[in-house]
């Protein structure tokens, strides 16, 4: 499977900005055995760890193809961390720096209640920045963060090492080169 996921990554250089190598997941969700091999792969890996969220929190945009499948199959709740001004209601914002720029994350206030055990899903992890401010956003609402999951990691960026809970990862990167995401 890590082969075949491998595989399927498209990158393209200088996305969303010069010097950056992102790497696209999309492909993955276009081959319907892929897609469901994948969740069940991060499903497998969940139980492995023994995590048992209440709440799988997913990033914009791409933590949204993976977590509601994954809540779903853990029976768990899926609440959404997105991009400043997208979410409805009272909400929670936390800024953090990107490889390409600052920007802001929100989460619904409601959307975790105090004592829920959380788990964030995303699909890579670069930086850590991302990562680290929904973490900090579901600390915010009092929930107990057990930890984070990606489908890939991109080693030699060190994002793993903002995180202050245990990371998860299925794949690791390539070599290191221009900035990837």
């Amino acid at each position: 499977l890590e082969v075949r996921l491998h595989r399927s990554l498209r990158q393209y250089p200088d996305f969303p900005s010069p010097g950056i190598l992102f790497e696209d997941i999309l492909p993955i969700f276009a081959d319907a055995l892929l897609h469901q091999s994948l969740i069940r792969a991060v499903e497998l890996r969940v139980d492995k760890e023994s995590l048992r969220p209440d709440i799988v929190v997913g990033l914009e945009a791409r933590g949204f193809l993976l977590g509601p499948s994954l809540a779903l199959r853990l029976g768990a709740g899926f609440v959404p961390v997105r991009k400043q001004g997208k979410l409805p209601g009272p909400v929670e914002t936390a800024a953090f720096e990107k490889e390409y720029g600052k920007d802001y994350f929100q989460i619904q206030k409601d959307g975790i209640k105090p004592g829920q055990t959380v788990l964030i899903i995303d699909d890579i992890i670069a930086t850590g920045g991302s990562a680290a401010a929904a973490g900090s956003l579901v600390k915010k609402l009092g929930g107990h963060l057990l930890g984070y999951l990606f489908i890939l990691e991109l080693d030699f960026l060190k994002g793993r090492e903002k995180l202050d809970a245990p990371v998860h990862t299925l794949l690791s990167s390539q070599e290191e080169g221009a900035s990837k995401t």
